[in-house]
């Protein structure tokens, strides 16, 4: 699949009660056809975007593309610290998407974390949201499905197997 337009992505697995982790991480969220999205995603990207808290949280050792973690104490596990194409920045947010929509490419790919995916989206630099919205329950970090969405459109929506995938525009 070749990249066609600039834009910025961000990927979320969501409980249906809001929960953005199950048992510490979103992967116990997760479905294989949810990591089937997940992997196209990548394919459309030039670059992944997480912070601190996913690379301690999430299985990042080897990624397809480089993967920048942004991390105020640069305390990343040593599996993370491996992978060949980690970019370890001390930046905000917002300053870690410019930079790397300079050096990588118009085409980034946030996966990491609620905290940034917050900022990012109060600053209005997400172009397209994707959300798996999950049957499971029961898990941390409650965030409200309507403040993710409310500057965004619905593009697509899917059921597969007691899951909605949704695609949305930015307003």
């Amino acid at each position: 699949m070749s990249i066609v337009a600039k834009r910025v992505m961000a990927n979320l697995v969501i409980g249906s009660d809001g929960s953005t982790t199950l048992s510490g991480n979103s992967k116990t969220l997760s479905s294989p056809q949810d990591r089937l999205r997940f992997h196209e995603l990548r394919a459309q990207a030039s670059a992944i975007l997480i912070g601190g808290n996913t690379a301690r949280n999430e299985p990042y050792a080897n990624t397809p593309l480089p993967l920048i973690v942004i991390s105020k104490t640069g305390e990343i596990p040593e599996s993370v610290l491996a992978n060949h194409l980690l970019h370890l920045w001390q930046l905000d947010p917002v300053s870690a998407l410019q930079r790397a929509r300079t050096e990588f490419g118009e085409n980034i790919l946030v996966e990491g974390g609620i905290e940034i995916l917050k900022e990012l989206l109060a600053a209005e630099v997400i172009d397209q949201l994707y959300l798996t919205i999950s049957a499971k329950t029961g898990g941390e970090n409650i965030y409200d499905l309507s403040a993710l969405t409310r500057n965004f459109t619905v593009e697509s929506s899917e059921k597969i197997e007691g899951e909605t995938f949704l695609k949305l525009i930015r307003n």
